[in-house]
């Protein structure tokens, strides 16, 4: 009993062999020509031979033979016997028979078993994370590959060695779709991945598309690294509403010489930070966001008035008060401005107030160099007078002596 049962499974295995030596396969390219060979054929007319066919085209065997018919625009015989495939495509795969009669009445077969494939183009992984975060799942990206037939395979690799899912750090989510006119495959693979504690920093991820045909080279896409952050052991600060921005100068007076140094601190006590911008008399200024604006090596161009704008984008925007910023001895600063106003208004008050004292002076001399003729001759009269009484008092006097 075993020597039977062995002996019968080597005639399977040789009837199995002979089959397959009798039967060739052939792999061909989507929308390419093909032409399939009849062994034994004559080269030229009269031919006796025919091409059975069994495709996706046919619900069975398929005869053609020399001489033409309603195929020829999907295979036909050529003069020498080979059966021609102009462009094949997707339903054309099958097996293909040939038998032939020579001259001398010898009969040969021809098999082939053919398939057809389609490179699709480079695959791509779209929707790349940014970071990682260790000890919980995250979305690396998702691999895409549209185009090819067979369907073919695709595969993550972390630094450049296969990543094999295993449902706990490792986790992927394939997708397969199929053009309904095409007959083309679209993948897509989706990665995530659990990062350990202390684990390396930065990997590097990549996507490859393995041919579902032998013999065709893998496509791979380009690499992404990403960082790995720390997870937080304690919950997210709730969001802390937008209070008043204070804006903090050094020095505190806004004043500072040529050439020294202004710090300018913005203070917004909220959470998630807010971002900071600045504004110079008025208009924004033309650079990043930044809490702290440092403005060295002071010189005129800086002075003027400044104020910072903390904006959140759950509790909008709020700006500062302003504060100025003067140069210590320099003609040009606000301080020393007004004060050089100020002294040639009062500089112009008191040259008015001069030529008023030299017009007033010179009017009162004028009166009196008018009133000092009358006065003289007044004077003269009363001394006239004088003069005449004393003349008959003397007269009298002289007259009543001895």
């Amino acid at each position: 009993m075993a020597t039977g049962a062995t002996v019968g499974a080597w005639a399977l295995v040789l009837s199995l062999w002979g089959a397959a030596v009798g039967s060739r396969n052939l792999t061909a390219q989507i929308g390419k020509p093909l032409v399939l060979n009849c062994k034994g054929a004559p080269k030229k007319p009269p031919q006796q031979l025919e091409w059975k066919l069994n495709t996706g085209r046919t619900e069975a065997w398929k005869v053609l033979s020399p001489q033409g018919g309603p195929w020829d625009s999907v295979a036909r015989v050529l003069p020498n016997g080979s059966l021609l495939l102009p462009a094949i495509g997707i339903q054309d795969e099958g097996t293909f028979r040939c038998r032939a009669m020579s001259q001398n009445g010898k009969e040969t077969k021809s098999s082939y078993q053919v398939r057809v494939y389609q490179i699709p183009g480079k695959p791509e992984i779209v929707d790349p994370a940014s970071k990682l975060t260790a000890g919980v799942p995250n979305k690396v990206g998702t691999c895409v590959s549209e185009g090819g037939y067979p369907a073919g395979t695709l595969s993550w690799h972390l630094d450049g060695k296969p990543l094999i899912p295993d449902g706990k750090g490792v986790s992927v989510k394939e997708e397969t779709r199929r053009h309904p006119e095409t007959g083309l495959f679209t993948l897509q693979s989706e990665l995530m991945v659990t990062p350990a504690l202390g684990g390396a920093p930065h990997p590097t991820f990549s996507c490859s598309f393995s041919p579902g045909l032998p013999r065709r080279r893998a496509l791979h896409t380009a690499p992404i690294q990403l960082s790995v952050w720390a997870s937080c052991p304690f919950p997210a600060p709730e969001p802390v509403p937008l209070e008043e921005v204070q804006l903090v100068v050094k020095p505190e007076s806004g004043a500072v010489a040529l050439g020294g140094t202004v710090t300018l601190t913005c203070e917004a006590p909220t959470q998630p930070p807010p971002q900071i911008h600045w504004i110079k008399d008025g208009t924004p200024l033309p650079l990043p966001p930044s809490a702290v604006l440092l403005l060295s090596e002071v010189g005129p161009q800086d002075e003027g008035t400044y104020s910072c704008v903390a904006t959140h984008r759950s509790h909008g925007s709020q700006e500062s008060q302003a504060v100025s910023i003067s140069i210590i001895g320099s003609v040009g600063g606000p301080g020393l401005g007004t004060l050089a106003l100020a002294l040639g208004i009062l500089g112009g008050l008191g040259i008015v107030a001069l030529l008023i004292g030299i017009i007033m002076w010179r009017r009162w001399r004028h009166r009196e160099k008018r009133k000092a003729p009358e006065n003289q001759e007044e004077e003269e009269e009363e001394r006239a007078e004088l003069n005449q009484s004393e003349e008959p008092e003397a007269a009298e006097s002289n007259a009543g002596g001895p």
